[in-house]
């Protein structure tokens, strides 16, 4: 069974949906790491793990409904690495290394730098690909202060927090941006339709 969107309302829904759910699961991770997750160290750490490992899927998922792994080079590098990232994080935690925020900070600077490049290629025939490009710029920019800032006393949970909420807000407004141009699509729709 394929899951692949064929017509553009398809795929417009389609990406909808994932920009909205990126930035529905951000902003609750980012509620959790600022409340709950400072009095729980055991939250605090699945948090940790918890983030790349929803990019992995996320990004997974995104993959099978827009074209497969052939036309999505970009993001199936993005799940590898956010795979990659997941197990690191975890083994470093486990392992009490105090390398979290660098591999973050890598993490942002290859994830940004793929999702520049996934919204290059869609911002043709996808709206809202404008955000995604400005997203994945800041994300590798952000990406190079955390890796500087590791070892430097930063509270690394909440200054992943701060970028999260960044990035939230980012897929909040892509996801806004394609419901705007499928309400008007929708509209000119009916309104040629009538004539």
């Amino acid at each position: 069974m394929s899951d692949i969107l064929k017509t553009e309302p398809q795929r417009a829904a389609w990406l909808r949906n994932y920009y909205l759910a990126r930035a529905a699961f951000s902003f609750a991770w980012v509620a959790a790491v600022f409340t709950v997750a400072r009095q729980s160290p055991a939250l605090a750490t699945a948090l940790l793990i918890v983030y790349p490992a929803w990019d992995a899927f996320a990004n997974l998922l995104d993959v099978r409904m827009t074209g497969g792994a052939k036309a999505n080079a970009t993001q199936l590098i993005n799940i590898w690495i956010s795979a990659l990232v997941t197990l690191a994080v975890a083994i470093s935690l486990v392992l009490k290394l105090q390398i979290v925020l660098a591999i973050f900070g890598a993490w942002a600077i290859v994830a940004g730098l793929l999702q520049l490049a996934t919204a290059v290629r869609r911002r043709k025939d996808n709206g809202g690909q404008w955000v995604m490009m400005l997203s994945g710029a800041q994300s590798a920019l952000a990406g190079g202060f955390f890796v500087a800032q590791q070892g430097g006393g930063a509270p690394v949970l909440q200054t992943l927090g701060g970028y999260a909420a960044v990035g939230a807000v980012y897929f909040l407004i892509s996801g806004v941006i394609v419901l705007a141009r499928e309400t008007k699509r929708g509209a000119r729709g009916l309104v040629s339709g009538k004539s």
